[in-house]
């Protein structure tokens, strides 16, 4: 038997299996579904996805729309994904920037910011998480009232009431459009060939404010400001973002603890750039902060790409903490509807699917960017 022959069996081989693997597959989710639907038939139990369209009537702390104990558990999903999503993209943001400062202070030759990095690492990444998020929480609810607020420069306002900052005087359909705006502008920027990343980073944020600022002052009300600054009234505050406590303890703890992991990867992504490299910097007479931008990062930032795409992913999912504090996220809302309604299985489904969702698109995320870092040739 020729070569070609040979191929040409493998690739029928090969077919074959793929197709028993299908088939094999279709058929163990067959009779999952099968059985279920006998199992809640016996038992009385009514099955599909006609309640999404029934009014939930409870209500819960926290969304990014507007909500009523009217609305439909389709819409109360929405905004427990929306939620979730909102909350997990923060954490990742600050979660990154705070990391890689902790983390190039750890590899840092000053004993005092190496002490001081090895600390903070030690610290929160050591703990739990649902011990850090329950320790914060209390720590805000026991915070003073709105009379005694704490204030930073009659802009920022903290209490137990939440957290007061101030913000884009526009509707929010207009806040929608800049962040979709801010998006496409960075899939353009980050897919320019003559910057680097770095580089790329800084023009993408520097054109995100100033397309920001501009659009808002398009669409700010003509006899206010741009911004709306919160104001103490009384017993509240009027004007501006109030950032519930729930949404502050979330962001508090998986911030820090995310942080602590993300340290760690950016260290040993410096730590493995050869040191010949910085040698060879600091003989062009190149400063401290010159080398950090342009040979230690630019050459980390591969070694540290994929695993801190694993350290979102993990960041994204710790947000089904938020359920230990009443934090309404996707996992907070598909628990209470199955309390209310008995769809057990269609509810754990959508949730699955929706982190599914999420944590795949992060992934494809990394790997675009991870593609993007990589050297010609590997």
């Amino acid at each position: 038997m020729d070569a070609a022959a040979l191929k040409a069996k493998r690739k029928r081989r090969d077919l074959s299996l793929q197709l028993l693997l299908i088939a094999s597959v279709v058929l163990v989710l067959w009779v999952a579904v099968t059985t279920a639907q006998t199992k809640l038939t016996e038992l009385n139990m009514a099955s599909g996805f006609g309640f999404l369209e029934r009014a939930t009537g409870w209500a819960y702390s926290f969304s990014l729309i507007d909500r009523s104990i009217d609305d439909g558990y389709a819409r109360t999903l929405l905004i427990g994904f929306m939620n979730t999503l909102f909350l997990g993209l923060i954490c990742i943001v600050l979660s990154t920037i705070l990391g890689f400062a902790i983390g190039t202070a750890r590899d840092a030759r000053q004993l005092g910011f190496n002490t001081l990095a090895t600390v903070y690492i030690q610290l929160f990444r050591n703990l739990p998480l649902i011990l850090q998020l329950v320790f914060w929480y209390a720590v805000l609810i026991h915070m003073p009232g709105p009379r005694q607020a704490f204030s930073l420069g009659d802009t920022v306002f903290l209490s137990n009431r939440g957290l007061m900052l101030p913000a884009l005087n526009v509707a929010p359909g207009v806040v929608l459009g800049i962040f979709a705006a801010i998006v496409g502008l960075g899939i353009i920027i980050f897919r320019l060939k003559s910057l680097q990343f770095l580089s790329k980073l800084g023009l993408w944020l520097a054109a995100s404010a100033g397309l920001t600022l501009v659009v808002a002052t398009m669409f700010a009300p003509a006899d206010a400001s741009v911004f709306s600054i919160p104001a103490q009234k009384g017993l509240r505050f009027q004007g501006g973002l109030t950032v519930s406590i729930e949404l502050v303890a979330m962001i508090v703890a998986i911030t820090l603890y995310g942080s602590a992991y993300i340290a760690e990867v950016v260290r040993g992504g410096l730590h493995e750039v050869p040191s010949g490299l910085t040698e060879a910097g600091k003989a062009l007479g190149l400063s401290a902060r010159s080398i950090w931008f342009h040979i230690k990062m630019p050459m980390a930032l591969r070694t540290i790409m994929p695993p801190l795409g694993n350290q979102w992913i993990f960041i994204m999912k710790a947000t089904t903490l938020g359920v230990a504090i009443g934090f309404s996220d996707l996992f907070y809302i598909v628990s209470t509807s199955i309390t209310q309604s008995g769809q057990t299985l269609e509810l754990m489904g959508l949730l699955m699917l929706s982190f599914l969702l999420i944590n795949y698109s992060l992934a494809q995320i990394v790997n675009f960017m991870n593609a993007r870092l990589a050297l010609k040739g590997h």
